[in-house]
C-alpha cells in the first residue's frame, strides 16, 4: 500500500525557529523598503495583511489575491510600485537569512529512504511566502526540489488556505487527486501541523524538537520523536489507520471548500484546446466534468439541504444527473465560465452550511435510494462527489496536459 507524505519544513526538515527568523525577515525587509515606505507604517500592514491570509475561507481568492487586495489597500500604494523591491529581497537579502537556519541531515536521510521506499512526498510547509522564498529554504535544508521530486510544493502564489484551516490539507490531498490510501502529516507545530490534520482522521507524527511530551495524549495513530523516529513509527504501526476520514462535520466542509479552489488551480494554465479535449472517446473532458458540477451543485445539493433545512423529514427524489451532459450539450459549453458559475454556486452552498448548528445537521430526510437519512448523511454523500470528480479531472488532465496539471500539483514550480 503507497503512503502520502506531508511533510512541514522549518523546525521540521530545517531547523528554523520563528521566533528567530520572523523578526529578523521583518527587520530585513523594512530596512530594504524604507526609501519606498517607512517600516514603522509598512511593518502593521504586513502583519495584519498576512492574518487575512491565515483566515481566509474564500475558495475564489488565492493567498496572495488576499495579501495584495489588503496590503495594497492598507499602504496606498500601487503593487507595481513594489514589485521589483519585492523581487530584489527575495534575491538579494533574504538569502542572508540562511545564517539563522540550520541544516538537518536526518531530515535528508529520512526523504531519501521514503522515495526509495515509493512514498508520494509533498512539502506542506504553510504557504505564506511567495515560492522562491520556500524554494530557497527547502535548498538551506538540503531538499532541492531538482533533486528530489516532491509530488507539491505549496506557495502563496497559488495556495488558497493556510494553516491552521484544515482546508489546507484537503486542499493538498485534491490537487493530488484525492489518493487512496494512508496520509502521515510532519510537524512540529501542535496547533497548526498536528491538531488539523487529525480533524481530517490524517496520521501525524509530531517532531518534539524536545519538548515535553504528556504521553496520555498519544495514541498508536499519533507518533512523536525525533526525525530519525518516523519511519521505524511507521514500519510499527498498521497504515489503515492513517487513512483519512471525512466522515465529521468539520472535515466534510473543509472538502467542500477545497473543490472550487482546486479546480481553480488545474484551469489555472490550462490552454483552450485541453478544456474540450476527451482523454479516450466516451469519457468526459474538463468542461464537461465542471458543467456537471455546477448543476448538481445549484440543482440538487443546495435545493435538497435547503428543503431539509426548511421541511419536517421531506422525501428527496432520485435525480439522474449524468444525463446532463447529453442532453444540455455540456461539451459546447463556455467551460472557464461554467467553473466560475461552479465557485459562486458552492459558495453559497458552504455560506448555509457554516451556519448550522449540531442539531440541523441531524435533521431527517426520505431519500428516494438510500431511505431513511439526515442533512449528515446527504452533505457526505456530496463530499464523495466531490472527490470523484476531482480525481476524474485530475485523471483527464494528466492524459491530454500533463506538463500544466504538474504545474498545479507542484504549485508553478516553473514560474
Amino acid at each position: 500500500m503507497s503512503l502520502v507524505l506531508l511533510l512541514d519544513l522549518d523546525d521540521t526538515c530545517l531547523g528554523n525557529s520563528m521566533d528567530t527568523f520572523i523578526p529578523a525577515y521583518l527587520q530585513a525587509l523594512g530596512d530594504h523598503l524604507a526609501d519606498i515606505i517607512s517600516p514603522e507604517e509598512m511593518l502593521p500592514a504586513l502583519l495584519s495583511s498576512t492574518q487575512e491570509m491565515l483566515e481566509n475561507q474564500r475558495p475564489d481568492r488565492s493567498l496572495k489575491q488576499v495579501f495584495d487586495r489588503a496590503f495594497y489597500t492598507k499602504v496606498g500604494f500601487d503593487p507595481q510600485n513594489f514589485t521589483d523591491r519585492f523581487d530584489s529581497f527575495y534575491s538579494e537579502v533574504f538569502p542572508r537569512l540562511k545564517r539563522l537556519t540550520q541544516f538537518r541531515p536526518e531530515a535528508v536521510s529520512m526523504v531519501k529512504e521514503a522515495f526509495r521506499r515509493g512514498y508520494s512526498v509533498g512539502i506542506a510547509t504553510n504557504p505564506l511566502f511567495p515560492l522562491t522564498a520556500i524554494l530557497q529554504r527547502l535548498e538551506w535544508a538540503g531538499l532541492s526540489p531538482g533533486q528530489y521530486p516532491f509530488s507539491l510544493i505549496p506557495s502563496y502564489e497559488t495556495s488558497y488556505f493556510a494553516k491552521p484551516n484544515p482546508a489546507f490539507f484537503t486542499e493538498t490531498l485534491s490537487l493530488l487527486g484525492w489518493p487512496e490510501g494512508p496520509v502521515v502529516m510532519v510537524g512540529d507545530n501542535i496547533e497548526h501541523d498536528i491538531v488539523p490534520a487529525q480533524k481530517l482522521g490524517i496520521g501525524t507524527f509530531w517532531v518534539t524538537n524536545g519538548e515535553q511530551v504528556i504521553e496520555s495524549e498519544f495514541d498508536n495513530s499519533k507518533g512523536y520523536g525525533n526525525l530519525e523516529d518516523l519511519l521505524p513509527w511507521i514500519d510499527a504501526t498498521p497504515l489503515e489507520i492513517h487513512e483519512p476520514d471525512f466522515s465529521q462535520v468539520e472535515a466534510m466542509q473543509a472538502v467542500l471548500r477545497a473543490t472550487p479552489a482546486v479546480l481553480n488551480s488545474f484551469a489555472r494554465d490550462l490552454e483552450t484546446v485541453s478544456w474540450q479535449e476527451h482523454p479516450e472517446p466516451g469519457e468526459w473532458n474538463f468542461t464537461e466534468i465542471i458543467c456537471h458540477m455546477r448543476d448538481v451543485d445549484t440543482e440538487v445539493n443546495t435545493p435538497r439541504v435547503n428543503k431539509v433545512l426548511e421541511d419536517d423529514n421531506p422525501f428527496l427524489p432520485g435525480i439522474d444527473s449524468d444525463k446532463w451532459a447529453e442532453e444540455r450539450l455540456y461539451y459546447c459549453q463556455n467551460g472557464p465560465q461554467a467553473l466560475q458559475d461552479f465557485i459562486l454556486s458552492r459558495m453559497k452552498l458552504l455560506e448555509i452550511l457554516d451556519g448550522l448548528n449540531s442539531d440541523d445537521w441531524q435533521k431527517p430526510a426520505r431519500h428516494a435510494i438510500f431511505g431513511p437519512t439526515n442533512l449528515k448523511e446527504l452533505v457526505s454523500i456530496i463530499v464523495g462527489h466531490d472527490r470523484l470528480h476531482v480525481r476524474q479531472a485530475k485523471n483527464s488532465l494528466e492524459e491530454i496536459s500533463p506538463q500544466v496539471l504538474g504545474a498545479a500539483r507542484t504549485l508553478n514550480l516553473g514560474t
